[in-house]
């Protein structure tokens, strides 16, 4: 705060830049706000994969996972006192999935391409939203989604056993994470949950990270990449969506997140130039409509 001539305490420049901020995400529709967020994730997970010229996947995300860290610790303030041995095992079991989570798609990457790789882990959040459901037409869901899937094996695309079967890994760690986030926001207020959870995934990672990025590190260029990856994956879409599930139901909010399949390709053809086979880009639509089919069913 500063004085002005009248002696009326006006606000320094770093408080009004936060007010505009705040204005501005304000103005922006919530749907805008989660488009930004799909981008701003896949392009982390492309900016990821060059990096792999230099860092091994492990270390790329410990980078992601530490750099993630620092700015929740920072920023987010986070109130990890007065919790149970049960909150302690269930924010530590949030973790581990999403360690597995980032270690398994980034293993992905480093051998098929972007938008094929994400397509078959989006799989897992499709399971979640069709799980114990006894309606007929989620049976529709799941036979378009198994449809997509195979045509990612039809003809010559660049996909591998290792590189498939890491993404199903990387599925199976994703529906482990919603329903431990869940939980985990549940026992903690805030974002308390999700920087614990951080803190035990960067820890998990960290043996992996060390020994295969070793001295390269240290470098202040792969750190900065690396700073770059976990801004763009974590830092970035997690604020906007926090924002936008202010404004609009879930239920949206899950129908515009199954357009991430189609956003990875997208990323992959532009940023990477992975081109997809048609039968390629068939299963990715089949699998974005399955979600937005499944998501539509479980609104209530």
């Amino acid at each position: 705060m500063t004085d002005d001539p009248r002696g009326r305490s006006t606000p320094g420049p770093l408080f009004r830049a936060a007010a505009l901020a705040r204005s501005a995400g304000a103005a922006i529709p919530p749907t805008w706000l989660v488009g930004v967020s799909i981008l701003s994730v896949q392009l982390g997970a492309g900016v990821a994969k060059n990096l792999f010229a230099v860092l091994p996947p492990g270390a790329v995300v410990w980078l992601r996972l530490l750099s993630s860290v620092l700015v929740l610790l920072v920023f987010a303030r986070p109130a990890l006192r007065g919790h149970t041995r049960s909150d302690w095992l269930v924010a530590a079991a949030f973790g581990a999935s999403l360690a597995t989570m980032n270690y398994a798609i980034y293993e992905s990457f480093a051998r098929i391409p972007l938008g094929v790789a994400v397509t078959i882990e989006f799989l897992g959040p499709l399971a979640v939203a069709v799980a114990g459901s006894r309606r007929w037409r989620d049976l529709v869901w799941v036979a378009l989604a198994g449809t997509g899937v195979a045509l990612l094996g039809w003809g010559e695309g660049g996909v591998t056993l290792a590189g498939a079967a890491f993404a199903v890994l990387a599925g199976a760690a994703w529906a482990a994470y919603i329903l431990l986030s869940a939980a985990t926001g549940r026992r903690f207020p805030g974002a308390s949950g999700l920087t614990a959870a951080s803190v035990v995934g960067a820890l998990l990672i960290a043996p992996i990270g060390i020994g295969q990025g070793g001295a390269d590190l240290l470098e202040p260029k792969v750190l900065l990449f690396g700073l770059v990856v976990g801004l763009l994956s974590s830092t970035i879409p997690y604020s906007l969506e926090l924002r936008a599930l202010r404004r609009i139901p879930p239920r949206v909010f899950g129908i515009l997140m199954s357009l991430e399949p189609a956003a990875a390709a997208l990323v992959g053809l532009v940023v990477l130039g992975e081109f997809l086979t048609a039968a390629q880009w068939a299963a990715v639509a089949c699998v974005v409509a399955a979600s937005v089919g499944a998501t539509r069913s479980a609104r209530a």
